[in-house]
């Protein structure tokens, strides 16, 4: 029987049990998970002036029980290892409602947990009763395959992106909103739990390189091929939803990759402080492009290529902003006010763009 080939860079809908089946075993590089939470909402939610809180109240998210969502679980965590390549690797997002129990499948059926990362949304919705601590972040899983597999792990870039400080397992990104949120024609959010482009940004530069495949099996609105496009990864979505499907479809096919690219939100910064802003969030946010020409003191005879990891590449030389700006004047130097972007046709100061995310 013929092996069957890859659907790349398409979202495929329907069951994601079944359609895994038909995936070739060993093919992928890495998956993405955002399951279902199984939240067991009791009753809705209002807020002080009564208005009723959006929760995540979908029919896909309802489960009979614990049984029933953790034998859904193991179905779909083994059929993702059967795909994955014996280098590749997961990672599965969650809340306390279901991520201690998807941790402990994971390890029943031999993936070998790598970190666990948290995810602090700078922007968390209140707990608007007041009788719980405000649910202020969720959690990502990172496995490989079974222990002592190899695995891609970019550390390098994530130590670039975070001005050369090495990037902890407590992610400061704030929730969905504003205008990267998919709304529909009245102004309502398309997908209740749609996630930011800054949270995949780093898992897919983190732990994959560029033309591997990146597959999501429950892809919803379509932000891992988003982010895996502009990040010139392959990509694969599993969607049940056609009008997630349809979404996700219009969503991708707008995107412009620009060698690895990306976007990204910064958290605000604290009162009466400058806050410390990597160079690398410019990146994120999508105020600076993969491959962009930076200009040195304003002169395009010097024009410098951005890298996704933020450093940049001239004539031969690579370093941070201000690595590369010492090297060329001979001296120390602060890059941030030496480094010039073009818009419009004029040149303008990348510390700009570093005032511009403050006091977003």
């Amino acid at each position: 029987m013929p092996t069957p080939s890859l659907p790349l860079d398409q979202v495929l809908q329907g069951d994601c049990l079944d359609l895994l089946e038909t995936l070739p075993a060993a093919s992928v590089d890495l998956v993405f998970a955002d399951p279902p939470y199984n939240l067991q909402l009791q009753q809705e939610l209002y807020r002080p002036n009564r208005t009723r809180v959006a929760a995540v109240d979908d029919e896909w998210d309802h489960f009979g029980s614990f049984q029933a969502y953790d034998d859904f679980s193991r179905k779909w965590l083994t059929a993702c290892r059967r795909v994955l390549k014996d280098t590749g690797a997961l990672w599965v997002i969650g809340t306390y409602h279901n991520i201690f129990r998807l941790g402990a499948i994971l390890q029943d059926i031999g993936y070998w947990i790598l970190n666990s990362v948290v995810w602090v949304k700078t922007n968390p919705m209140p707990n608007f009763r007041g009788v719980r601590f405000t649910n202020a972040h969720e959690t990502l899983i990172w496995a490989s395959v079974r222990k002592g597999a190899r695995y891609t792990f970019n550390h390098h870039a994530m130590k670039n992106l975070n001005d050369d400080l090495q990037m902890r397992s407590d992610w400061l990104i704030p929730l969905c909103t504003g205008a990267e949120r998919i709304k529909d024609g009245g102004g309502k959010k398309v997908h209740s739990t749609q996630k930011p482009e800054a949270l995949l940004y780093r898992v897919i530069l983190s732990s994959t390189r560029p033309g591997d495949v990146v597959l999501d099996p429950f892809f919803g609105s379509g932000t891992t091929g988003a982010v895996a496009k502009k990040l010139c990864r392959r990509w694969i979505g599993i969607e049940r939803e056609p009008h997630y499907v349809e979404v996700a479809r219009q969503r991708i096919a707008a995107v412009q990759p620009a060698l690895p690219g990306d976007l990204f939100p910064v958290p605000r910064p604290p009162r009466g402080a400058a806050a410390r802003l990597p160079f690398g969030r410019l990146l994120e946010n999508g105020l600076l492009q993969p491959g962009q020409a930076l200009y040195f003191r304003q002169d395009r005879s010097q024009a410098a290529r951005l890298r996704p990891d933020g450093h940049l590449e001239l004539d031969g030389a690579e370093g941070s902003i201000h690595a590369l700006a010492s090297h060329l004047l001979g001296a120390p130097a602060n890059g941030w006010e030496l480094w010039f972007y073009e818009k419009d046709g004029e040149l303008h100061c990348i510390n700009e763009l570093r005032q511009r995310l403050r006091f977003t």
